[in-house]
């Protein structure tokens, strides 16, 4: 049975420090970014990792962040 998460994200346009590509990020996720030539693509990148972040949590026993349902526009399904 697969879980449905609705996650915070922040999306960054290219830059020099996203090394001109835009980033996007669950900050309640440590480590949880994804990046791409534009923001449809990193918004889809970033759904796979972290689809695998949340799948690893719970194949290992591990807890998620307590913050991980809070309201976002990111939805994942594990």
């Amino acid at each position: 049975m697969s879980k449905t998460y609705t996650l915070p994200y922040t999306l960054k346009a290219p830059c020099e420090e996203t090394e001109h590509m835009y980033l996007a990020e669950v900050p309640v996720l440590p480590g949880c970014r994804a990046w791409g030539e534009t923001a449809e693509e990193a918004l889809r990148n970033l759904d796979g990792v972290a689809a695998d972040f949340v799948a690893s949590h719970e194949e290992h026993g591990d807890e998620l962040p307590s913050s991980i349902a809070a309201a976002g526009e990111l939805v994942i399904a594990v």
